[in-house]
């Protein structure tokens, strides 16, 4: 056996076990988060719009310490940005896979439409948004335009289609679609009912006619 003297430890070396060290608290600080993001969930969605929340019942929920919470978020409204934004972003993706399928820019804003205002139509769903929204004051009388956070992701998935569809500002349009769109959705999580048919072919229609066209007939339906 070689041993080195103090201070003689290769430099190599020492940045592979700094690195493993990293990794391995990072894989630990990653699990916190998703353990925090999905108790705030889950206990905003049992409180409702009935009361908000502390840290302390999401910490207790999550099985954490409260020095494990604010090590990742300096208060309760930074976690519920945060869940916000990990909705939006399922809620992206999903919708781009949907748009993906689409066989036409009209189609692809039909399904970005009908992905939307499914967050309505599903009871449980629909509960969770609802009670996230509230606990970001995003939702109440007066107020039906969701929450910022959520509209520029989901906003820049009309992009493309719009500007097929000859928009002439397609990234104005689509920011205006998405707003209506998510607005008309915060308003049906508030009264607490799910769109009609009607009512999503309407908003469907409203968007392509700000931009000059016409629904187009999905071949799915």
């Amino acid at each position: 056996m070689i041993l080195v003297q103090e201070n003689q430890i290769p430099d190599g070396l020492a940045d592979r076990i700094a690195r493993r060290a990293l990794e391995k608290r990072g894989a630990t600080y990653s699990n916190e988060v998703r353990r925090l993001l999905d108790a705030g969930m889950t206990v905003m969605r049992r409180s409702g719009t009935a009361s908000r929340p502390r840290v302390a019942d999401i910490v207790a929920e999550a099985g954490l310490s409260n020095d494990a919470f604010y090590r990742h978020f300096p208060s309760k409204d930074a976690l519920v940005a945060a869940i916000l934004a990990d909705g939006a972003e399922r809620l992206r993706s999903y919708l781009a896979h949907q748009m993906g399928k689409a066989t036409s820019p009209e189609i692809a804003v039909q399904r970005w439409v009908e992905g939307v205002l499914a967050q309505a139509a599903d009871a449980e769903i629909a509960a969770a948004t609802l009670a996230v929204l509230w606990n970001a004051g995003g939702v109440g009388e007066g107020l039906a335009s969701g929450h910022s956070s959520m509209n520029e992701p989901l906003a820049e998935l009309l992009c493309a289609p719009f500007a097929a569809l000859d928009s002439t500002a397609p990234e104005l349009d689509a920011s205006l679609a998405c707003y209506a769109t998510i607005g008309k959705l915060s308003d049906y999580l508030r009264r607490g009912v799910r769109p009609t048919r009607r009512e999503i072919q309407h908003v469907v229609a409203f968007c392509l006619h700000a931009i000059g066209s016409h629904p187009a007939v999905d071949p799915e339906e």
